[in-house]
């Protein structure tokens, strides 16, 4: 099965209409269906129910789009990845949502400029749930990205920190006073949701920036890492969660072996162990 073809069923499979996908690829219809005959002729199973009205797939069907997509995703990755290691200068490229990096990257890059193996650095300060994407298509070299994360397939990774979570309030919220809280105390609380997927009824928060504004307004409260926390400014209150933390991770594709990559690890996590905790004297004690 070569790409052309794993791609022409992949359209069809999607468009489930056969003058769809051919208006997707750019062929025409006769060729397109021959070449799918062909394919389910060469491995000997139907792929896709026909009927005068509808396109459905097969078991096998099924199982050869999912497939399909992966594999074609994978040549388009290598594809890319072969035209970048080709290109001059080399640089590597770092990616962190606003926040998402708890501080370290500053500190990061200052002492890898003057590493023996250092090469340039680009940041790119991506949208929220995009570092992922952006390392396994070759766009981004390293990520910071926190925990829990649901799909690490392909990545390696690192633990560099771990933070205690504020809640953040308006000045006149009516836990704005306390020492600590748990999670239980926020009950009835609007959160915002990361992505639009996500459970609940808070806002989508599509900016960072959005964040401190609607909590400031009163219309929702965030449970936020301390070193985004601490940095919203606008007077608002930020309350320890009794045992809530998050873990910053360095995250690489597994298969990048080179020396300014593990260079610029090894410097990240040297910071991570020597970075001082950003409230010093504060102690959490179980709210009572």
């Amino acid at each position: 099965m070569d790409s052309r073809e794993l791609a022409y069923f992949v359209a069809v499979a999607e468009e489930r209409n056969f003058t769809r996908a051919a208006a997707r690829l750019g062929i025409a219809q006769p060729p397109l269906s021959r070449a799918i005959r062909r394919l389910e002729r060469r491995l000997g199973v139907q792929l896709l129910e026909r009927t005068s009205r509808h396109i459905a797939l097969t078991r096998a069907g099924e199982i050869l789009l999912r497939a399909g997509r992966e594999a074609l995703t994978a040549l388009e990755r290598a594809e890319h990845l072969a035209r970048r290691a080709g290109r001059a200068p080399r640089k590597l490229t770092v990616v962190t949502k606003p926040g998402g990096d708890a501080g370290l990257l500053e500190p990061v890059l200052s002492r890898f400029a003057a590493h023996p193996d250092a090469i340039d650095v680009e940041v790119t300060v991506c949208g929220i749930g995009q570092e992922k994407a952006l390392l396994r298509d070759g766009a981004a070299d390293v990520a910071f990205v926190r925990l829990p994360q649901a799909d690490l397939g392909g990545l390696a990774s690192e633990e560099l920190l771990t933070e205690r979570e504020l809640v953040v309030l308006a000045p006149d919220h009516r836990l704005a006073g306390s020492a600590s809280l748990r999670m239980a105390d926020l009950a009835g609380e609007t959160f915002p949701r990361w992505t639009a997927d996500a459970p609940g009824s808070g806002p989508v928060i599509t900016d960072t920036g959005q964040v401190a504004e609607l909590i400031a307004l009163g219309r929702m409260a965030a449970v936020l890492p301390e070193s985004v926390a601490r940095h919203l400014g606008r007077r608002l209150v930020a309350v320890p969660v009794h045992g809530r933390r998050t873990t910053v991770l360095a995250v690489w594709p597994e298969e990048r072996r080179d020396r300014a990559l593990a260079a610029f690890l090894r410097t990240a996590a040297e910071v991570a162990a020597t970075s001082p905790p950003l409230d010093p004297p504060a102690t959490e004690a179980p709210p009572r």
